[in-house]
C-alpha cells in the first residue's frame, strides 16, 4: 500500500483513517492519477513526511501547499527538494531568514530538509501529490480532508507543538488548532511575491521556535 512506509508512531492515526470512506476513495484516485499521468513525488515517497518524522518526537509542524511539480524535485516533505536539485526560490528565502534571524552565515549545500524531519519537524503539504508541471492539480482529490485530520489529531493528542503557518493558505488550514496548548506562529509566505512585499523577512519564527522549545525543556532545532 502507498502508506506502508510510515513510522510506527503514526500507526494508530492511520489505522483509524484507512477505515474511513473518504480515505479509500482518495487512495483509489491517487493510484489512478499515478497510473494515467506522471505525478510527483514518487509513489513510495507520498507519505514520506510520516516516515521521516516520529510522532513521539514531534516538536514543529510546517504546512505547505502541494509538492514541487518539476522532474526530480519533490521528496514528500514540504518546501524540500532532493539532493542535487537547485534550491527553489521559497526555500532560498527560508534559508535567508534563518541566516538573518540568527545573525550567522548560513550556506546550505542543498535543499533536502530531511535533517529537519529527523529533529521532529513534520513537513506537511496540504496535498501530498501533484501532476507533472501542473501546480495544485490534485487539489480536487480528498487530500484536504486527510491533512486537516492530521492537523486536528496533533492538536488534540499532542502538547506544546509549534505550528508555523506561512501564508493565508496555511493559516486557513490551522484555524482549528488549540492555541492554548500549542504555539502558533503566522506570517506571509516565503515565496518571492510575498517576501518582496515585506510579508516574510523579519518574522524570526526560527529563533522564536527555539526559544519556546527551550522554555519547555526540549532540544532546540538545528536549522
Amino acid at each position: 500500500m502507498l502508506y506502508d512506509n510510515i513510522d510506527l508512531s503514526w500507526k494508530s492515526f492511520f489505522k483509524d483513517e484507512i477505515q474511513k470512506d473518504y480515505f479509500t476513495k482518495l487512495i483509489q484516485e491517487v493510484e489512478f492519477e499515478y497510473d494515467s499521468s506522471i505525478c510527483f513525488p514518487p509513489k513510495d515517497l507520498i507519505f514520506n513526511a510520516f516516515d521521516k518524522c516520529n510522532l513521539n518526537d514531534l516538536k514543529v509542524v510546517i504546512i505547505g501547499q502541494d509538492p514541487y511539480h518539476g522532474v526530480g524535485e519533490a521528496n514528500g516533505l514540504c518546501f524540500s527538494v532532493n539532493d542535487g536539485i537547485k534550491i527553489p526560490p521559497s526555500l532560498r528565502n527560508i534559508f535567508a531568514e534563518i541566516n538573518s534571524d540568527f545573525d550567522s552565515i548560513f550556506l546550505p549545500t542543498n535543499g533536502n530538509l530531511e535533517r529537519w524531519a529527523q529533529q521532529g519537524i513534520l513537513l506537511l503539504n496540504a496535498s501530498l501529490s501533484v501532476r507533472k508541471d501542473e501546480a495544485n492539480s490534485h487539489k480536487h482529490l480528498k487530500w484536504n480532508i486527510f491533512t486537516d485530520n492530521v492537523i486536528n489529531y496533533i492538536s488534540d493528542n499532542c502538547n506544546n507543538i509549534v505550528f508555523l503557518l506561512w501564508g493565508s493558505f496555511a493559516q486557513k488550514k490551522g484555524t482549528k488548532i488549540n492555541r492554548e496548548k500549542h504555539l502558533v506562529l503566522e506570517c506571509g509566505h516565503p515565496s518571492p511575491l510575498s517576501a518582496n512585499r515585506g510579508f516574510w523577512f523579519g518574522n524570526k519564527h526560527f529563533s522564536q521556535t527555539n526559544t519556546y522549545l527551550k522554555s519547555i525543556e526540549k532540544m532546540s532545532i538545528e536549522w
